[in-house]
C-alpha cells in the first residue's frame, strides 16, 4: 500500500519523499519556468490573476442538504 501525504503541508522545506515523490515529473518545467522568467514578469502575472479573480462574479455554493 502506498502512502498519500499532502504535499503542500509536508513538503514546504522541501519534499520529504525524495525519488519516490509523484510530482517529480514536474520539477524540471518549474525550474526551468523560474529560471527563464524574471521576477518582475512573475509579478505582473500574478497581479493579473488577482485582478481577473476580483472581477469575476462571485461563485455561489449551494449546499445539499439531506432529505
Amino acid at each position: 500500500m502506498e502512502n498519500t501525504i499532502n504535499c503542500a503541508e509536508a513538503c514546504v522545506n522541501g519534499c520529504v519523499l525524495g525519488d519516490r515523490c509523484p510530482n517529480k515529473e514536474y520539477v524540471k518545467e518549474t525550474s526551468k519556468f523560474i529560471d527563464n522568467t524574471s521576477l518582475d514578469k512573475m509579478l505582473e502575472m500574478a497581479e493579473e490573476a488577482v485582478r481577473k479573480k476580483r472581477m469575476a462574479p462571485p461563485k455561489w455554493v449551494i449546499p445539499d442538504f439531506p432529505q
